[in-house]
């Protein structure tokens, strides 16, 4: 899951910083684009101290970087072997054959179980329906 404008280094250097950057685009999700945006607003933000500007602008560019690495993470496993493809899929198959299984034979210690399988499930089906909505 991406983290909001205002939970990134940048983010939080500004509204520490008494910046208005963050309350304009604080619940915005980083991309190339907001971050160039966000790169102009600093260079014109004059409540800003030349040293808090290069900090500020330090701080973006690590963000962008982390947010490009993450990007490369995500291609690298889409075109692994099938195993990395899916493993969120048989991570949800397995638990869920775990769970009947330990449901049918009454396994005390199941609830360890049925929490993974919540965790799983909204992580599987939020993040699948994130991806569509996204294309």
């Amino acid at each position: 899951m991406k983290k909001k404008f205002k939970d990134t280094k940048v983010g939080q250097f500004l509204l520490n910083n008494g910046s208005g950057i963050v309350n304009t685009l604080g619940d915005a999700l980083p991309s190339n684009g907001v971050l160039g945006i966000v790169k102009g607003l600093i260079d014109k933000d004059e409540s800003l101290p030349p040293e808090d500007k290069e900090k500020a602008l330090k701080l973006l560019e690590i963000d962008m970087v982390e947010m490009q690495e993450v990007t490369k993470r995500w291609v690298a496993d889409s075109q692994g072997s099938k195993l990395t493809q899916n493993v969120r899929p048989l991570t949800l198959i397995f638990l869920t054959v775990a769970f009947v299984i330990g449901w049918f034979i009454q396994i005390e210690e199941l609830e360890v179980v049925k929490e993974l399988l919540t965790i799983i499930f909204l992580a599987y089906y939020g993040g699948r329906s994130y991806e569509k909505t996204r294309k």
